[in-house]
């Protein structure tokens, strides 16, 4: 008898649970009181139960009735995802957004930009990696992604399509306790030539790409985050975005440093495709947002 169970009856008892009467819930519906009762009684049948006690002015829920009124409530939502995820996939809107992110992107405008397309998209499920260094190349090149935001320039790849975003700046920094510093002291270029570089690297490339590194001893990192601790532990100097050193900056845990030779320098990132996998509805709109929060600005500085 289950099988006779059908959607529009789930719908019709939610809303006469909710709603506390078969006269509003017909309004809800959009149907003639004489048809949500019906439907009620027929569903009473299949189920061989009671829903709602009618001695009364108002009809009120049984005991089986609220037992099974929120598999009833999941069923009609889930219903309702289904329809509008059809919907949205029939316009162009993909099923999936998977992007990978360099860390070196600003956090604070990929966060706004995601926010905005979840609440236009709802029914795209955002799936995201933070990867440094060619891995979200690599990621778009195995087709685990769709959109990588990346810095080219490490990977210098020839057959892809992209799309400029921003400039991020590369600070020269080292940690207040590190010991050429922690006396007041002014490192010199052969000063930092001499110690420790800490250097984010590619774990499938390592010598590919070395913009920047000048020292003879070189400590390489594949996380941003864990190469950032050892920095603030006075473990060595390196190169690292403006936005994320710049509270670290003005706490006084880190030290940019004044050298000609180690002045920093400017990483261009974009959002990159395969030319053979064009973008998505999704897609489309984040490119967008991304671009409108990062303006006409050669050069993202974060405010904090």
């Amino acid at each position: 008898m289950l099988d006779a169970l059908t959607l529009d009856q789930a719908r019709i008892f939610v809303a006469v649970a909710e709603t506390g009467s078969f006269s509003a819930a017909a309004k809800r519906v959009q149907r003639v009181q004489s048809a949500v009762s019906q439907s009620i009684v027929s569903l009473e049948r299949t189920l061989e139960t009671e829903l709602f006690d009618r001695s009364g002015r108002r009809p009120v829920l049984t005991k089986s009735a609220e037992a099974i009124l929120p598999e009833a409530r999941e069923l009609v939502r889930r219903a309702e995802a289904l329809r509008s995820k059809a919907k949205a996939m029939a316009g162009g809107v993909e099923p999936e957004l998977a992007l990978a992110v360099d860390p070196l992107f600003p956090l604070d405008i990929l966060l706004t930009a995601l926010r905005t397309v979840q609440a236009r998209f709802p029914t795209t499920r955002v799936a995201l990696t933070a990867e440094g260094m060619g891995r979200p190349e690599r990621l778009l090149r195995a087709g685990k992604v769709s959109m990588a935001i990346c810095a080219p320039e490490t990977t210098a790849p020839k057959d892809l399509e992209s799309e400029f975003l921003t400039k991020v700046t590369m600070t020269p920094v080292i940690g207040a306790s590190h010991p050429l510093i922690r006396d007041g002291g002014r490192p010199e270029r052969a000063q930092l030539v001499q110690a420790v570089q800490l250097v984010l690297t590619d774990d499938e490339d390592r010598g590919a790409w070395s913009r920047g590194v000048i020292s003879v001893c070189v400590w390489r990192f594949q996380d941003l985050r864990t190469r950032l601790e050892f920095l603030l532990a006075g473990f060595g100097w390196c190169n690292l975005p403006t936005h994320v050193v710049e509270p670290y900056l003005l706490s006084g845990e880190l030290v940019a440093l004044q050298v000609d030779a180690a002045v920093g320098y400017d990483l261009s990132v974009f959002a990159v495709h395969m030319p053979a996998q064009p973008y998505g509805v999704c897609a489309k709109a984040l490119l967008d947002e991304l671009k409108s929060a990062l303006g006409t600005c050669a050069t993202h500085q974060a405010s904090r």
